[in-house]
């Protein structure tokens, strides 16, 4: 462990050490210089690594050793962590730094017919945050434009990869293609590798297979209740956010008040119908206010880390049909918690299906289900 502490003398502490406590967190150990405390709170925990985020690929920094791959990373799941894995111990070998390229909006709402069929598992937003708690140093988010999609292959590599990035070393699979009608491809990379200096590594054919599984293992999963299966390949809780609206107020009626909740993203994929255990978290106003360009620096909700800071509580989604409904709502239940937060942003965690939906013969019936859903919910939480 390196010491830090002699260059940081304005923080009177003891000992700073820095740390790898979590591969994907890296963390300063601050030890109280008291030593009155309990010892459980004698260490604090402190993020220490900051993912530069680049939105103008005209102002660009110069890159120190850039290794650097190429995707959207949706899911940002445990296939892409091999790959970022990989990465990072490219870029330790030579002190260089990781530099990610990711692209919004999507490609395919660019250069292909059918955008309705896109069901992102991450935003913008939640990608950035996920690829920080994973200790990327750069994140270069590109306008994927028209003009983007259909320069020549031969300009993206010269133009593009290299006179703004200077890269040590790409890391990019056989099947990445570029450039107008896509004829840029791995061969091509290779071919001018020698002429712009920079070295070229495959990603194997069977670690892009696997991501391209996983994807879609992953979207059939959680459209089909599969939550513990989402899970276990995202390597998080799956989670959405959504806007608290106003809704008919039956669940308060009924003793369980909800907060009913319009999906922020669109194209973000929600799960499948039915009764869901989940933990939940407000974002806080100061952030709910931030440009997210402007200033990226967003409240982190820590997905990769513990849940004992959020709230508990049970979710329905579907169409209500006790009460005939006719439009599909998302509704959480939320234990222990009386607020007004109409207009407010909330995050959910799904953290396992309970049941699908059912229409009851009457109210008293569903409540008596709901009583029975609380507990179930208050076992996995």
């Amino acid at each position: 462990m390196t010491r830090l502490y002699e260059t940081y003398p304005s923080l009177l502490l003891k000992k700073v050490y820095r740390i790898h406590c979590f591969p994907v967190l890296r963390i300063l150990i601050l030890e109280n210089p008291s030593n009155q405390c309990h010892p459980c709170s004698v260490f604090q925990l402190v993020l220490l690594h900051f993912m530069k985020i680049h939105y103008n690929i005209d102002n660009l920094p110069a890159f120190r050793n850039a290794i650097i791959t190429i995707g959207t990373f949706d899911g940002v799941h445990m296939g892409h962590r091999q790959i970022i894995a990989g990465l990072k111990q490219e870029a330790e070998t030579i002190n260089g730094e990781t530099v990610i390229i990711t692209f919004h909006p999507h490609p395919r709402k660019i250069i292909s017919s059918t955008i309705l069929g896109i069901r992102l598992i991450n935003t913008l937003e939640e990608k950035i945050e996920l690829l920080e708690q994973l200790g990327i140093d750069h994140l270069v988010v590109v306008p994927f434009t028209d003009a983007f999609a259909n320069q020549e292959a031969e300009d993206y590599v010269q133009h593009f990869l290299v006179n703004k990035f200077r890269p040590h070393t790409i890391i990019i699979g056989y099947d990445h293609r570029f450039g107008k009608e896509r004829k840029g491809d791995y061969l091509l990379l290779e071919k001018l590798a020698a002429s712009f200096n920079y070295r070229l590594k495959e990603i194997p054919k069977h670690v892009l297979d696997q991501l391209s599984i996983s994807s879609t293992r992953i979207r059939e999963a959680l459209l089909t209740g599969q939550i513990e299966t989402a899970d276990k390949l995202l390597g998080y809780d799956f989670f959405f956010s959504g806007i608290v609206i106003h809704g008919d107020k039956l669940g308060r009626k009924l003793g369980y008040p909800t907060a009913n909740l319009q999906v922020v993203n669109e194209e973000k994929i929600t799960p499948g119908n039915g009764i869901y255990a989940v933990y939940a978290k407000l974002k806080s106003q100061e952030s709910e206010n931030r440009d997210p360009e402007k200033n990226p620096k967003q409240e982190s909700h820590s997905s990769l880390l513990f849940h004992h800071s959020h709230l508990k509580g049970m979710m329905s989604i579907g169409f209500r049909p006790t009460v005939d409904g006719k439009k599909r709502v998302i509704e959480v239940n939320l234990f222990d918690f009386n607020e007004e937060v109409y207009g407010r942003e909330l995050r959910v965690y799904v953290k396992k299906y309970l049941r699908e939906e059912v229409r009851f013969d009457s109210l008293d019936e569903l409540v008596k289900q709901i009583d029975q859903d609380k507990i179930d919910s208050l076992k996995v939480l």
